[in-house]
């Protein structure tokens, strides 16, 4: 028995309450070391006769390995709320030892009931089922599948706010950094039937907030909207109008840093310490400067914290109360004004917990089923406690995807491994709440990666969609659009009928529809993999119903054995049984 990797924390991603009256606890094992792991467990205080009372009743299940180890989870309850466990675990060896609080303990024998389960001091506890400390997920995540706007480029509906440099609109061109095309909410307004007849029922906007570039990350005003997306009456009337259609509405809010064309920085620039806001940045040494380089968007000398290299950047001081105070009224003024239901963080792991928990107490005061995500490329624990986010931008998760089918760096194995590791970081109702995306603003265009092979494409959404979390597209992925790295992938709409790839909507359409029918067994189903010469297997059951999926990842064709009870939903190069290169079948099973 390998005692060195068996591993368990309670009040963690380990033991955690899922629901008001069931808990969770996971217990991790070397891989292939452990035959059976039994949780042995009792009220604290029910004692008879001096000797506290237990039971070894409730035996764990394998779930999901990496490789290196072996997980195994199991659900418990407590008529009284509070509980004591431990774990009684057999080897291969048939060899017994008992794992609690204290470390391992060999069982003993005696003439006692409890033969060999140890006393109530070794033990691991959960005091009380405290509610409001359960991470609490907002039920509507689980059922929203994403279109992400970067509002410069999605649709120009009102010519009166372009400004004098604004480009005629063209999908086709490769749009510099500084480029203007003049998108805006209108243009939004005027194309929302599309996301309709799509499936969409939410929306992630990147700032609309006043800024001098077509990013906006460098915000100037956060109580404004950009002159040149419109008006406050026009995003009142947009979010109206998604609402109407039952879909949600996310802004984009940039917390780290400010732009250097902002009020409170021109006032340091101008006055120095003597500024008001001279604590509300990180300045090192007075004055406020940088030289300035080639590259308009990095310097190396500051004497100031920014975003990166970015003079334009300089970073807030969030350990501030003022500036606590002031980034808190944006957050609940967009919330009570207009309505929004979620707000996505941006380079969210730079900004001090203290913040995020002030953060999340005053948008959820106001909508208790408040979605907030954090920007954060790593993993994110420290950030998913239940006090802070609800999610992150899955990009730990998705990269694996990416990774195997598009760019062929890693074998299935790893893939699994690497998904898996991720997943079990996090409480589960965590899992269901992390944003999935495979591109975006920041990220090449998944077509790209894929070298506009449009069948991985198609495996890699599908396989994304039946993940845990709630997925993402980014605008114009329904119509094949393609770039690279920022700013290629900016790329104005593609609103030609003769330059959309139409095939492809009807494939996004089709797949949101399963997302949306398959939505509870995808997101509350247990997982498990198979993986057969690289045709990779995902199987996701909850009670009598299993959604199984397969991808074909090799070179030749590959023969699909069809279980009894279980018929094809949606497949792509799947024809009478063969399963063709660069295909995929999704099954529902009925036990």
């Amino acid at each position: 028995m390998n005692k060195a990797a068996i591993y368990h924390r309670p009040e963690s991603e380990y033991a955690y309450l899922y629901t008001e009256k069931e808990m969770r606890v996971r217990l991790r094992t070397a891989l292939d070391d452990i035959k059976t792991v039994t949780i042995i467990s009792g009220d604290p205080y029910n004692w008879t006769d001096d000797t506290w009372q237990k039971s070894a009743d409730i035996s764990m299940k394998k779930t999901l390995t990496t490789d290196v180890h072996q997980y195994w989870e199991a659900k418990l309850s407590a008529a009284n709320h509070r509980l004591n466990y431990g774990f009684l675990i057999t080897d291969t060896d048939e060899k017994n030892i008992f794992f609690g609080d204290q470390g391992f303990e060999s069982l003993t024998k005696s003439a006692d009931q409890n033969d060999g389960l140890m006393g109530a001091s070794n033990y691991f506890k959960m005091p009380y089922f405290q509610e409001i400390d359960r991470f609490k997920a907002p039920d509507w995540v689980k059922s929203t599948v994403w279109y992400q706007i970067f509002p410069e480029r999605f649709a120009n509906g009102d010519h009166t706010n372009d400004n004098k440099n604004t480009l005629p609109w063209d999908s086709e061109r490769h749009p510099t950094r500084t480029d203007f095309y003049g998108g805006d909410l209108r243009g939004i307004i005027d194309h929302l039937d599309h996301l309709i007849d799509l499936g969409i029922n939410g929306i992630y906007f990147t700032p609309i907030f006043k800024s001098p570039t077509n990013h906006k990350y460098d915000t100037q005003d956060y109580l404004t909207i950009d002159p040149q997306f419109g008006t406050k009456k026009d995003f009142k009337e947009l979010v109206k109008k998604a609402h109407d259609h039952g879909i949600k509405i996310m802004l984009d809010a940039v917390f780290n840093h400010i732009g250097d064309k902002s009020p409170q920085w021109q006032d340091v620039l101008k006055n120095g310490q003597n500024s008001k806001y001279a604590d509300w940045f990180h300045v090192r040494s007075w004055p406020a400067t940088y030289t300035a380089t080639n590259n308009f968007e990095e310097t190396k000398d500051a004497t100031y914290d920014t975003f990166a290299f970015t003079p334009h950047m300089p970073k807030l001081n969030t350990a501030n109360i003022e500036v606590q105070d002031y980034l808190l009224n944006i957050a609940t003024y967009w919330i009570k004004e207009f309505d929004i239901d979620a707000w996505r963080l941006d380079v969210a792991n730079e900004v001090d917990h203290h913040f995020w928990k002030r953060f999340k107490q005053a948008t959820t005061a106001i909508k208790p089923d408040f979605y907030i995500i954090g920007e954060i490329w790593t993993s994110a624990q420290s950030w998913l406690q239940g006090d802070e986010f609800t999610g992150v931008m899955n990009y730990a998760f998705t990269s694996a995807i990416s990774d195997f089918f598009a760019k062929k760096q890693i074998t299935a194995t790893q893939m699994i491994n690497q998904l898996n590791t991720q997943l079990l970081l996090n409480r589960d109702q965590t899992n269901q709440m992390m944003f999935n995306l495979l591109d975006s603003h920041d990220a090449p265009r998944i077509l790209s990666v894929a070298k506009n092979n449009k069948n991985i494409v198609k495996q890699m959404f599908t396989f994304m969609f039946l993940q845990q979390g709630t997925p993402d597209i980014y605008y114009g992925t329904e119509y094949g659009m393609t770039g690279d790295q920022d700013p290629d992938n900016r790329k104005p709409m593609v609103w030609n009928k003769h330059l959309q790839d139409h095939e492809m909507y009807d494939y996004f359409k089709k797949l949101i529809k399963l997302r949306r029918d398959y939505q509870i067994i995808l997101t509350d189903g247990n997982l498990s993999w198979s993986n057969k010469n690289s045709i990779v297997g995902l199987h996701r059951t909850l009670n009598n119903m299993t959604i199984s999926a397969f991808f074909n990842t090799t070179g030749f064709d590959y023969t699909v054995v069809e279980q009894p009870n279980s018929h094809p939903i949606f497949s792509n190069q799947y024809q009478h049984k063969i399963l063709s290169p660069d295909g995929f079948v999704v099954f529902a099973h009925q036990s």
